[in-house]
């Protein structure tokens, strides 16, 4: 997809509420699949393109302050695996890729504390390490990811959305960030539905194509009775996020019905595969190189997402956690 690119000009390097704006106050562009239609809008007006008896389902996992000093290198915690083994990755004080390390070599941690490599994981790039840290140290010591687009560190509040419960995700669930109390309390008055389910994300990674790692997750039964009720009556099931797609097809059968289920997933979403469950996604705009792509070219189309991404160019939306919104329709 050659124009599907994220020039420097077209990055959030800040939240919106920096540049005196509110959280609900960044662009919405809306692609419909059935009419190959585009609308440009503000997120604040996301209830005209729902109906009632529409489902918004919402990942309620929180972003932990995840990036913790190392000495001279700074310690990305990614997913926790067991009682103190996590997979970590290694950076350095500039941000770029630690390519050293072996196996047994302790990572100096604050209040004396350590890191022990003990294993390479997922292409080179992780390390399974054995460490013992807590919310409390992570509050201490610990910051929110980042990556070289944001030049300033922003407190923990500015990468959690208002569904965050559960502390547990290394990057922010960032699809749910422009929503705001009041603009679900409109969508619930019209007859728009909310439910929850939990993925804990890992870390990304902007400079490879790599598909996502295996991920903790959480379907409630009563998430999934709600998703097969709204299909039941025709409503749209619309995932927030693709962590929400990405767990909803985790436990779905072939003709779309949905099991609760919670544990780890593998899953990944194609356009070969396609999708069952989900009748729409609302999500950011990707770098062009990320797997999430495959994600949304099995939702919308290969033309569709095509225009899309280039109609975002055109009016110059901005791109990345902090930046602004798709979404996408059957």
């Amino acid at each position: 997809m050659s124009a599907v690119e994220a020039p420097i000009r077209l990055e959030a390097h800040e939240p919106p509420e920096v540049r005196g704006r509110g959280r609900d106050d960044v662009a919405l562009l809306v692609a419909t699949r059935h009419d190959r239609g585009l609308v440009h809008a503000a997120f604040r007006d996301l209830p005209r393109f729902l109906e009632p008896g529409d489902l918004l389902v919402v990942n309620t996992s929180a972003t932990l302050p995840a990036a913790v000093p190392a000495g001279d290198l700074e310690l990305r915690l990614s997913t926790q695996i067991a009682p103190g083994r996590w997979l970590v990755e290694l950076r350095t004080k500039d941000g770029d890729r630690f390519r050293g390390g072996r196996e047994g070599d302790r990572i100096p941690l604050p209040e004396g504390r350590g890191a022990t490599l003990l294993a390479r994981h997922a292409g080179r790039r992780l390390w399974l390490a054995q460490l013992e840290v807590d919310d409390a140290y992570l509050r201490r010591h610990g910051r929110p990811i980042s990556y070289g687009y944001v030049p300033h560190e922003w407190p923990i509040e500015a990468y959690q959305t208002v569904f965050s419960l559960e502390p547990g995700s290394a990057e922010m669930p960032s699809a749910g960030r422009p929503f705001t109390t009041e603009l679900v309390t409109e969508l619930v008055s019209r007859g728009v539905l909310v439910a929850p389910l939990t993925l804990h994300t890992g870390v990304s990674s902007p400079e490879h194509d790599e598909p996502p790692y295996a991920e903790r997750y959480r379907v409630p039964a009563s998430t999934a009775r709600l998703v097969d009720a709204v299909h039941g009556w025709g409503g749209r099931v619309i995932a927030v996020g693709t962590t929400v797609v990405r767990a909803l097809e985790t436990v779905a059968d072939a003709d779309g019905h949905v099991h609760p289920g919670e544990g780890w997933t593998s899953h990944l979403v194609t356009p070969e595969a396609g999708v069952r469950a989900v009748d729409g996604l609302l999500t950011g705009w990707h770098e062009p190189e990320s797997s999430h792509l495959r994600m949304l070219e099995a939702i919308a189309g290969a033309e569709l997402l095509e225009r899309s991404y280039c109609a975002a160019q055109a009016h110059h939306y901005l791109w990345h956690e902090f930046g602004d919104v798709h979404l996408i329709l059957s």
